[in-house]
């Protein structure tokens, strides 16, 4: 029998981190530990510094429920803004104080005779726990590319999630590795300071319009006091995420508008032809992410840029040998090649009941009931699990729907006098079923993309709404769990 207050270890101190710690605590859950191998927290938003670092969902979205910001300064904050908001959040609610910094998680191990976890760390600490909440996300990280010769260049080299700030780019010639995500938002604060900027494109992307200026005075004094103004501005942001869903659900309706906006967009914004040629996607809008952004493409048709479409060979000392046989010689190369997305938790090691280890349980794709249980690890909990990620909401709404069900489950075990929980197999089996099934049909399905394992299988994102996930986890059922006694 586990004591009324369990010992509950949290590994991961970014927003799914503090969720489930602030949560937790509101329901009475006070030994809690939250462990991080950072020198601080704040996740991805910590980590990630690059020159025009920013979240692409709008704050009143991208933000907790219950610790709204009346004084967010644009639409879609920068870096620091994002990560000062985390920090005041885990501040408020005294989640800084659990936090042990510089403390990688290398193993987490089910006792079958205690029945307890044993958390194990890189400097050789273990600690026992009733309960492990994993909150290390999909995007902790960076991928890097398999270049031969990668090792022969005799430039600097560095990851854009791992910027280094110490190195000048002014007036270097700069190899930018992809064109995603984090590359839209660096390559046009870059361009006008380095000499030449290369970027290596495999795939271009859908792009919808962000003017991303700062908040004019008097809106932003609107929002601090009308009433109601941030809620209903909040509600309107949640409703256009799940209409870009519903486009990427129904690719040949909803989906059509989505294309034929973005279309539009983009062929005015590029004026050269053969350009254009170059950065326009050869798959079904929403199957891929769908980039918002008003200074990427513009950024790739001053003097000094030029956009490379043909695959990388091999890379050499002095810079990068394509497909065509040219070399481009640089100073630099930055990789924007995103992160290891499906690999979730790994490399870290997590064994359950029957010393049975998750890379076995997982060797056909992650699964997890909900995105959060896995059956036969008792009472561990995965936050921003397997098909947990959104394309078109805010990853916070499904933390903090997450965070809510997981304490239920916790709150089920201390109301029975058990030890843990573990949901049953046939119900986390039957839920997958049920959910790869409806990724037919969709745009998701059209291309291959980051969301897909070795096998094709989509693992990383949820199939429907925001709403969906959060009716689904409202209310845990203890019928589809087995408590240990």
């Amino acid at each position: 029998m586990v004591s009324a207050d369990p010992k509950i270890v949290v590994v991961g101190a970014g927003f799914g981190g503090v969720a489930a710690t602030i949560e937790l605590q509101k329901h009475g859950f006070s030994d809690i530990t939250v462990l991080d191998a950072a020198p601080e927290l704040g996740g991805t938003w910590l980590h990630n510094t690059y020159p025009g670092a920013a979240c692409d969902v709008p704050s009143h979205l991208y933000s907790f429920s219950f610790a709204q910001r009346r004084d967010w300064t644009r639409l879609c904050s920068p870096q620091a803004e994002i990560l000062d908001y985390l920090r005041t959040v885990a501040r408020d609610y005294g989640v800084d104080r659990r936090v042990v910094p510089n403390t990688e998680v290398t193993g987490c191990t089910w006792d079958d005779s205690t029945q307890r976890w044993t958390v194990s760390t890189a400097g050789g600490h273990t600690i026992d726990a009733n309960a492990v909440v994993i909150a290390t996300g999909q995007l902790n990280r960076p991928a890097y590319p398999r270049i031969e010769g990668a090792d022969t260049f005799a430039g600097h080299t560095f990851h854009s999630a791992r910027w280094d700030h110490g190195y000048d780019l002014r007036g270097k010639r700069v190899a930018v590795v992809g064109s995603g995500a984090s590359a839209v938002q660096f390559v046009p604060e870059i361009a006008p300071i380095v000499e030449r900027l290369t970027v290596f494109q495999r795939t271009g992307n859908w792009f919808l319009p962000r003017e991303n200026r700062p908040y004019p005075a008097a809106f932003r004094e609107a929002v601090r006091r009308v009433p109601g103004l941030q809620t209903a501005r909040r509600r309107f942001i949640y409703q256009y995420g799940e209409l870009l869903t519903a486009m990427i659900r129904n690719p040949r309706s909803l989906g059509r508008l989505g294309h034929s906006q973005s279309s539009r967009f983009m062929r005015s914004q590029l004026t050269d032809p053969e350009l254009r040629e170059k950065v326009w996607p050869d798959y079904t809008f929403g199957c891929k992410r769908v980039l918002f952004s008003s200074a990427f493409l513009p950024a790739l048709q001053r003097d000094n840029v030029e956009l490379i479409t043909d695959a990388i060979s091999r890379m050499t000392p002095s810079g990068i040998v394509t497909a065509d046989g040219r070399e481009h010689d640089v100073d630099c190369v930055v990789y924007a090649t995103g992160f290891a997305t499906t690999g979730f938790m790994f490399p870290m090691k997590v064994v359950g009941a029957g010393g049975r280890s998750l890379d076995d349980v997982w060797a056909d794709g992650p699964r997890a009931h909900l995105g959060i249980s896995v059956p036969g690890f008792p009472s561990l909990f995965v936050m921003y699990g397997p098909n947990t990620n959104t394309s078109g909401g805010s990853i916070i709404v499904y933390l903090e729907a997450q965070a809510r069900y997981l304490r239920q489950a916790l709150q089920e075990v201390r109301r029975r006098g058990a030890t843990a929980i573990d949901v049953r197999p046939d119900v986390e089996a039957a839920g997958d079923r049920q959910l790869q099934g409806r990724f037919a049909g969709t745009a998701w399905m059209q291309c291959n993309s980051w969301y897909r394992d070795r096998s094709g299988r989509i693992v990383t994102n949820w199939p429907g709404y925001m709403r969906e996930y959060e009716k689904a986890t409202r209310t845990l059922d203890p019928t589809q769990y087995r408590l240990i006694e």
